[in-house]
C-alpha cells in the first residue's frame, strides 16, 4: 500500500491537501474513512511520514483519507474544524470518484485529530444529519483541563508539556473552552451522534478521558465500543507513529466495528 499528498478541489475556489490510502482490494462499494491525524495540535506542515493508524483502517478495507488541517498558524479551532467539515461535505458530494456512490462515511482521527473527529461528528450530527455512519477515535484529545485521574502518566511518555501548549494553541481564547465542538467531553448534548468506536490502552493517559466519554456517549443512546488495549501493547507509539501489534488491534476493531453499523 503507498501514499502521497494530493491537491483535491472539494470547493472549486480552494484546493486541499490529501493523502489516499487504499490498498486495492475490497469491496465494491468500499467505506470511505476522513481521517485526522494527530500531533497536538502543533504540526507546522502536512507530515511526510504516512500515519500507522490510517494504513490500518486502509488494511480492513475501506479508502482512507488524511486531510492536512494546515499550519502552524491554522491549525487552531475553529479554523481547523471548518476546513475538516468543508472536506467532509466535499467527499460526501464526490465519493462516487473514491469508492462508489453508495459508501459508506466515517471520520476518524487519533490524539488532536481525534478531537476534531469528535468534534466533527457532532457538526455533522447538527448540519448533515444521517450522512456520517460512524465515528473512530483513537486516543482523542477531548479534555482541555486535563484533571484525569491517568494523565498523571503523561511525563512518563514526555507528552504533559506538548499536549498543555497543544491546547492553549487550539482553544487561543477562553471563550472556545466550553465549546462542544472544541471540548466534545463537555459537551451537554451527545444524543443523535453518529455511533462511535474509542480505542486506549491501560497504560495510556488519556485512558481515562476516552472511558469517561464513552460512559457519557453511552448514557445518551450512542451505540459505541470502547477498546482498551493492554499495557506494554505499544499502544502509546500512536504518539510517535511508531508501529507495532496495537494496528493489528486497529484493523481488527474497525473491521468488526464497521461491519456491524453498516448491516
Amino acid at each position: 500500500m503507498s501514499a502521497h499528498w494530493q491537491e483535491i478541489a472539494f470547493d472549486p475556489s480552494e484546493a486541499t491537501s490529501v493523502r489516499i490510502y487504499d490498498r486495492g482490494a475490497h469491496a465494491r462499494e468500499p467505506s470511505i474513512v476522513l481521517y485526522l491525524a494527530g500531533g497536538a495540535f502543533q504540526r507546522r506542515a502536512a507530515p511526510a511520514e504516512e500515519a500507522p493508524a490510517a494504513r490500518a483502517l486502509a488494511a480492513a478495507g475501506a479508502i482512507v483519507m488524511e486531510v492536512d488541517l494546515g499550519g502552524w498558524q491554522e491549525n487552531t479551532f475553529p479554523g481547523a474544524l471548518d476546513r475538516a467539515f468543508a472536506v467532509l461535505t466535499g467527499i460526501r458530494k464526490c465519493r462516487r470518484q473514491y469508492g462508489s456512490s453508495k459508501s459508506t462515511l466515517f471520520i476518524a482521527g487519533d490524539e488532536a485529530g481525534g478531537n476534531v473527529a469528535a468534534g466533527l461528528a457532532l457538526k455533522a450530527r447538527d448540519q448533515m444529519s444521517g450522512a456520517v455512519r460512524g465515528q473512530i477515535l483513537l486516543s482523542p484529545m477531548i479534555d482541555p483541563l486535563m484533571a484525569s485521574g491517568s494523565i498523571r502518566d503523561a511525563d512518563r511518555i514526555g507528552m504533559r508539556g506538548r499536549w498543555s501548549e497543544g491546547w492553549s494553541r487550539y482553544l487561543h481564547s477562553a471563550r472556545y473552552l466550553m465549546h462542544p465542538y472544541a471540548a466534545p467531553c463537555l459537551c451537554s448534548r451527545l444524543t443523535g451522534v453518529a455511533p462511535a468506536l474509542l480505542m486506549t490502552a491501560e497504560d495510556d493517559p488519556l485512558r481515562d478521558e476516552v472511558s469517561a466519554y464513552s460512559k457519557r456517549l453511552s448514557a445518551a443512546g450512542v451505540r459505541v465500543h470502547l477498546k482498551v488495549l493492554p499495557s506494554g501493547s505499544g499502544w502509546t507509539g500512536i504518539y510517535r507513529n511508531e508501529e507495532g501489534a496495537w494496528l493489528d488491534a486497529v484493523r481488527d476493531a474497525f473491521a468488526a466495528f464497521s461491519d456491524e453499523v453498516t448491516h
